[in-house]
């Protein structure tokens, strides 16, 4: 029986002693499977897609990959409290909030003074009407 991609990856990785890159274990598994150019190019995403998924790889940034059982919680763990934290509000988020609050001002229902000025509109266009 053939092995999945993400096994070669696997084997390739196990059998690695430092992180590596995408780009090294993607060649491993392309030349372990066999894979031609254009298989390579019609399965490399969904390769990536599926590494990033197993839960026994791990990224190490820069796009290096290592296994997970090598790692402690706290090297490959992010506490996304953190990464929120740091997100400030930048000067183009504060002129689109205004922008959408003045847009939002134009479209919001008439006040009960535009009502009373449209009745009586109303009423004036009811008198020349009659006119004629």
């Amino acid at each position: 029986m053939d092995k999945s991609l993400i096994e070669h990856a696997y084997d390739f990785v196990s059998s690695q002693k430092e992180p590596i890159s995408f780009a090294k274990i993607w060649e491993a598994v392309r030349e372990a499977a066999g894979l031609s150019d254009e298989e390579a190019s019609a399965k490399v995403s969904r390769f990536y897609t599926n590494l990033t998924l197993d839960g026994r790889f791990v990224t190490l940034g820069e796009n290096n990959w290592d296994l997970r059982s090598r790692h402690t919680f706290d090297k490959v763990h992010i506490d996304m409290k953190d990464v929120y934290s740091d997100v400030e509000t930048s000067d183009d988020d504060r002129e689109d909030d205004e922008e959408e609050k003045e847009y939002n001002e134009i479209f919001e229902e008439p006040k009960e003074e535009d009502d009373e000025k449209s009745d009586s509109d109303s009423e004036e266009e009811d008198e020349d009407k009659e006119e004629f």
